[in-house]
């Protein structure tokens, strides 16, 4: 499927690469407490509290459908993996038989299929079946991005109880308007109000990281990837077509893609050009984490591109 929503990520193609960390969150096969679980079903009347709770912690939406002789099976391996996660994200698990709304209004095309959902924008991951090691690849970038864009919260166990102790976050109230307009997708806003908090603590890490989300998400809402590839293979030297690609590569989980590109742009750029290139991988290297080994290796990359 291809999706066009503005705000949407795309990570599919992450069916192909090897299985990363756990987006700095307690490692994707960690049992859960026992009789914990994180598993929800779903239907229209209770959807939108869902979709609302993601404004806090990941969320992950399954479209099933119980005529689907593989159906049950698949929601047993999806409840497996995402209760290993203990509260990271909410499975919301939906029959598209009995909601078929919500199935028409996400676009499914076919069942099983599986997006996430942080602060309300859609993340599509897959369509289809995968084993439980895709899954977690999955969801461990799923969390990747969600905690990019200051979305790392602990979901409260299904049916009573409360969030896992000591793992709750505490709102910060200096973020207030710009995660306020961030949910809204008022990029713009967020972006400017990340930014006064940046300028009066320049040493605040977390506003860097969620203003490097909240940039990204500004330029590629509305972006069109194939007319972005096509100006940047009609033109191979014009600096903004390639940012551009390079921005879509990183939304849509080619993070290697996306650092080769600029990196190999800064090879070719001088003067301004150069540092305008090199200001975005830094951004980027933000965006995905210092802790990620694709970023170690890039930073050396850069280093000898620059040097």
């Amino acid at each position: 499927m291809s999706f066009s929503r503005p705000g949407a990520i795309d990570l599919s193609a992450l069916k192909n690469t090897p299985a990363g960390g756990s987006a700095g969150r307690p490692a994707s096969g960690a049992p859960a407490p026992a009789g914990a679980s994180w598993v929800l079903d779903v239907d229209e009347r209770t959807f939108q509290d869902v979709l609302q709770s993601s404004l806090d912690h990941v969320v992950v939406v399954a479209l099933w459908s119980s005529r689907s002789p593989q159906g049950a099976a698949f929601n047993d391996s999806l409840a497996r993996v995402a209760d290993s996660y203990a509260g990271r994200l909410l499975l919301a698990r939906i029959d598209a038989d009995t909601s078929p709304q919500i199935a028409q209004m996400l676009g499914a095309q076919g069942v099983p299929f599986v997006l996430g959902v942080v602060k309300g924008q859609p993340v599509p991951l897959f369509q289809g079946t995968v084993d439980e090691s895709q899954i977690r690849q999955f969801f461990d970038e799923l969390l990747r991005v969600a905690e990019a864009n200051g979305v790392n919260g602990v979901a409260a166990p299904v049916g009573g109880g409360e969030a896992l102790p000591d793992e709750e976050p505490v709102d910060d109230p200096r973020f207030a308007a710009a995660d306020d307009a961030f949910a809204e997708g008022d990029y713009a806003t967020a972006v400017a109000e990340y930014e006064k908090l940046l300028a009066s603590n320049p040493a605040d890490t977390e506003a860097a990281e969620r203003l490097a989300g909240a940039k990204l998400l500004q330029r590629t809402g509305d972006a069109d990837l194939a007319a972005a590839r096509q100006a940047a293979a009609d033109n191979p030297d014009d600096v903004d077509a390639l940012l551009s690609v390079a921005d879509l590569d990183l939304s849509g989980g080619h993070v290697d893609d996306a650092f080769g590109r600029l990196i190999d742009l800064v090879r070719r750029t001088t003067g301004d050009d150069k540092e305008r290139v090199r200001a975005r991988v830094v951004e980027m290297f933000t965006i995905v984490g210092s802790d990620d080994p694709r970023v170690s290796a890039a930073r050396r990359a850069l280093a000898s591109a620059l040097f």
